[in-house]
């Protein structure tokens, strides 16, 4: 009985998930081509509708566990004032609004979790944010790793037998996320709508809460490092002309591309530039690169970040111009 009603659940869900990404779709098309939405509407592609997610963030925390629906729910909110806000700068913190409210998101999730009893893995859950932020730069590509690491954590809890939560199977979560990630998905991979941060920070989220409870806290930091791995993978040809434009970084490792995941992005480099400062720390041991530390420690607010590039492969600077 009870699996006929997840069933139902579940293709109720789904409908309404992929009804609901449409009509957000077309609300979104009319009024940002009048100026309405500010960054909610990006000149993207002649403009493309941001923060289309919000439709998986409300059935996911409509839907999710009691009480797990909560941090879905809490980074859901703070992701939204991240995509309303935008790039907004407070000169007097020298950090973006949207990513100030993100932070407070993240922090909150954490406190909650503990109150909920996850203890240190609240932790984790929230981290999950950052990688799958970074994976949201090009269609489609966190809704395949949201997809597969899914369809992992049912297959693995199968095997394991894992524990039901709240009277419900251990693959109704990993189940109800694969469920919405495939209604939303088809316009997100043709490239005609953007998840934004209220999408991937929501499915970061409820990724996290899957593998704890695949798993507990070990699940969850052991299928994170795998999650991380394949966004890296992913999204490793437009990381490679990422570090060779922006961080002149030539000849990048697999374990730069893993560190570029794990902590780029605006909140990892404020975190570089409140240990670092104005230094650059010169990374030349040969399994320190194999494993991405010349990502790990490239400080954008050092004086001289070129030294990252070796003399012979630097280009040759312009008539007036130093490098």
């Amino acid at each position: 009985m009870i699996y006929s009603s997840i069933f139902f659940a579940l293709i109720y869900v789904f409908v309404v998930t992929a009804i609901g990404t449409a009509v957000v779709d077309i609300i979104f098309r009319f009024l940002g081509k009048r100026g309405y939405l500010g960054n909610l509407y990006p000149n993207v592609r002649g403009g493309i509708p941001r923060a289309v997610g919000i439709i998986p963030f409300l059935l996911l925390s409509f839907y999710m566990l009691p009480g797990f629906n909560n941090l879905i729910l809490i980074i859901g909110i703070f992701a939204l004032i991240d995509d309303i806000l935008g790039r907004k700068r407070s000169e007097r913190l020298g950090i973006e609004w949207g990513q100030l409210s993100r932070g407070i998101g993240m922090i909150l999730v954490m406190i909650v979790g503990f109150g909920e009893g996850l203890g240190i893995s609240s932790i984790f859950i929230a981290l999950m944010v950052q990688p799958m932020n970074i994976s949201d730069m090009q269609p489609g590509s966190t809704c395949i790793v949201t997809i597969i690491m899914s369809v992992l954590t049912i297959l693995v809890m199968l095997l394991l037998g894992s524990a039901p939560m709240e009277e419900l199977p251990a693959i109704y979560t990993p189940l109800l996320l694969l469920v919405v990630c495939l209604a939303y998905s088809p316009l997100d991979f043709s490239g005609k709508i953007m998840l934004g941060e209220v999408g991937n920070h929501t499915f970061g989220v409820a990724l996290g809460i899957s593998y704890y409870i695949m798993g507990g806290l070990l699940g969850l930091i052991l299928f994170g490092i795998i999650t991380t791995a394949l966004i890296a993978f992913v999204r490793r040809n437009n990381l490679k002309v990422f570090f060779r434009q922006q961080l002149r970084l030539l000849n990048p490792t697999f374990g730069d591309f893993f560190m570029d995941v794990l902590t780029g992005g605006g909140l990892g480099d404020m975190v570089r530039k409140l240990v670092l400062k104005d230094n650059q720390p010169a990374v030349t041991n040969p399994l320190l690169i194999l494993l991405g530390f010349r990502r790990l420690l490239y400080n954008p607010y050092a004086r001289h970040p070129a030294r990252y590039v070796p003399n012979a492969e630097r280009p040759i600077p312009r008539l007036g111009k130093m490098e």
